[in-house]
């Protein structure tokens, strides 16, 4: 498989394991409770009657397996993960800091193009001041005004637009360097599972094998 399919496959052991751990992880699930109706204390005519509670899975009968289950699938994150890394070895970009920065790239970017887009405008809000005046009698009364908003931009549209353009060709190349690697380079990591499967056809042909 290529990265691109390594991390799709490593993205998928991590979702299995994190419903193989939301099962282990309750006490309901892992455990059994029985109530005994103790009738013939109360009733000596009538004969006690023991109810077993089901937990809330269906895997409440392989409790022991997907304890097995979730180790099997860390082996396999763990084995999957060396491998990834000894391939990003042999990249001639650095994967993860490359890809990080180009999202920074990407996000700034489209900020600046948002900016350039901003136009001064004048808007006369009726009524939008409020003041205060002596009327005849002396007293202090209020009175409303309008407000005439002027709004101008703040920076160098200019520069800003430079700046948007330089960091989107970059953005671009970066990608195409990203895309390349992660498609031409392969990972030494034979999948045990389609990843196409199901959380229980997993844990199935687990158990079979």
């Amino acid at each position: 498989m290529n990265l691109k399919e390594a991390f799709r496959f490593q993205n998928k052991i991590e979702h299995l394991l994190g419903e193989t751990e939301h099962i282990l992880s309750s006490e309901d699930c892992v455990t059994l409770t029985k109530r005994t109706y103790l009738y013939k204390k109360a009733n000596p005519d009538a004969e006690n009657e023991t109810v077993t509670i089901i937990p809330d899975t269906e895997y409440y009968q392989e409790i022991n397996k997907l304890v097995e289950f979730a180790m099997y699938l860390l082996e396999k994150r763990e084995e999957l993960s060396k491998a990834i890394t000894e391939t990003k070895r042999k990249l001639p970009i650095d994967l993860n800091g490359e890809t990080s920065l180009n999202s920074y790239r990407q996000k700034l970017s489209e900020i600046f193009r948002d900016m350039a887009k901003i136009k001064g405008k004048e808007v006369t809000e009726t009524n939008g001041g409020l003041g205060y005046r002596f009327n005849n009698e002396g007293n202090q009364v209020s009175y409303r005004c309008d407000v005439e908003k002027v709004t101008t931009i703040n920076f160098d549209r200019n520069v800003v637009r430079k700046y948007a353009a330089q960091l989107s060709k970059t953005a671009d190349i970066a990608s195409i360097e990203i895309d390349r690697c992660i498609i031409n380079y392969e990972v030494d990591f034979e999948p045990p599972f389609d990843v196409n499967d199901s959380f229980d056809e997993v844990f199935e042909n687990f158990n079979a094998g």
